[in-house]
């Protein structure tokens, strides 16, 4: 089977622009920074998806449940499975038995996966499937985030962070219209999208912040918090949220002359982006709903948690981008945390690590005052 392969002069606005069909091209953007020019897509037709699998590897372009949308209220009603229907993460499975049991044949797709496994089982025991709703990439990450870290992560540390959801609408009016889940009751009635943001962001500090005697009892929290229902994805909803305040900070950054991280200009030199509020509309509004992150905003992800994304991609074995991080200039000074994909549309979570948790030390925590304008592509350091 050949893979597609875009032209090789094709401009960074062309590389990220045009809206293609999730069901039929894996994810777009680029497959890394410095191959914005020239990007490789998994088949999708030899994906080997089973019926059953669907639930957590095919659906990441289903709607699941009702959408309820902040402005009108209306309500969407879709007859796929809602979150709460079952746990967002299934139990652990052995990675070479996983392998094996999923990609059986000899085809050059599943030959490939299964060496990409067997590389991935040096270091991790075993894999938990993430639930496939086009919130994956966001719950894979933050799952990991949580059950990891040992102390509370910097970003979370800003004292006012629980009201940039009502500075960001006062300031560029782009909360107002902010969709949710139907599972993402709106308080007791009274609350607009600004005062349901503040909550979720106060309810994601609080979580992250929540001190543990030992990494058994934090992954304990995490099970009892990723669960489906409001507070999960009243949490992917702030992690959202976080997203876009980022980049509003960098857009406004680029418009001022000021120096950004590469991807900020890939990320709006695309047509449907040019701007927070259409990055918003045509892209961050769909997460979860009709549509996962794409690569370029998986680097985004990593600036906002301030956290470096490491990725196994299968599909890409035994080549260079094999290993892919978002981003990849703060692998000394940022936390990580590691996720698996076959094909950059669904995310799982590897776990056991054989030689204890090598994510790297927390940064040093910064003091309450300082300003949102050190929470950008400066190390912690420069900020203090």
């Amino acid at each position: 089977m050949k893979r597609k392969r875009r032209k090789k002069n094709v401009t960074a606005a062309e590389a990220m622009g045009g809206e293609e069909d999730p069901k039929e091209e894996a994810h777009q953007g680029p497959s890394t920074l410095a191959d914005v020019r020239e990007e490789y897509r998994p088949p999708v037709e030899d994906l080997g998806v089973s019926e059953e699998e669907d639930l957590y590897r095919g659906a990441e372009d289903l709607p699941q449940g009702p959408v309820k949308h902040a402005g009108s209220g209306a309500l969407f009603e879709s007859t796929f499975p809602k979150a709460e229907d079952r746990c967002s993460l299934e139990p652990m499975l052995d990675i070479l038995s996983y392998s094996e049991s999923e990609w059986k044949g000899n085809t050059t797709k599943s030959t490939l996966i299964r060496k990409g496994y067997t590389k991935l089982s040096q270091r991790f025991e075993s894999l938990r499937r993430v639930r496939g709703d086009n919130y994956c990439a966001l719950r894979a990450t933050l799952f990991q985030v949580l059950s990891t870290s040992t102390q509370p992560p910097v970003w979370l540390q800003v004292e006012h962070i629980s009201t940039w959801a009502e500075e960001l609408e006062a300031r560029e009016g782009l909360i107002g219209q902010w969709m949710f889940p139907s599972e993402c009751r709106q308080g007791d009635g009274s609350e607009d999208a600004v005062q349901q943001l503040k909550r979720y962001m106060e309810l994601l500090q609080n979580r992250a912040a929540v001190g543990c005697s030992s990494m058994e009892e934090r992954q304990r929290l995490c099970e009892s918090v990723f669960q489906g229902g409001e507070e999960e994805l009243g949490l992917l909803e702030a992690l959202k949220l976080l997203m876009l305040v980022r980049a509003s900070e960098f857009h406004t950054t680029m418009q001022e002359g000021g120096d950004v991280p590469v991807f900020c200009w890939l990320l709006y030199a695309r047509d449907s982006s040019d701007c927070p509020r259409t990055f918003l509309s045509n892209h961050l509004s769909r997460v979860g709903f009709s549509g996962g992150l794409e690569q370029v905003e998986m680097f985004l992800l990593g600036y906002a948690l301030q956290c470096t994304i490491q990725v196994y991609r299968l599909y890409m074995t035994d080549t260079e981008e094999f290993v892919t991080y978002y981003p990849d200039d703060h692998k000394e000074d940022w936390p990580c945390v590691c996720l698996v994909t076959e094909d950059d549309r669904h995310y799982n979570v590897p776990v056991g690590q054989h030689n204890g948790l090598q994510v790297p030390e927390d940064v040093t925590a910064i003091p309450e005052d300082v300003p949102p304008d050190c929470l950008d592509s400066k190390s912690q350091a420069d900020c203090h």
